[in-house]
């Protein structure tokens, strides 16, 4: 019987949560808005080659 506890305990605690995750957030986020602003600038770099 006291293994069936021990077994249910394990079942509803909370999952561990990665330290990493945060970290792994940030880069990904940062990593979009770098990938954003190189794609915003070489339109309008394009347009103004275009515009003469």
């Amino acid at each position: 019987m006291d293994t069936a506890f021990d077994d249910l305990s394990k079942v509803l605690s909370q999952p561990r949560r990665d330290v990493l995750s945060p970290v792994r957030a940030f880069a990904l986020d940062f990593a979009g808005k770098l990938v954003m602003g190189l794609a915003i600038g070489l339109g309008v770099g394009l347009g103004m080659a275009i515009a003469g």
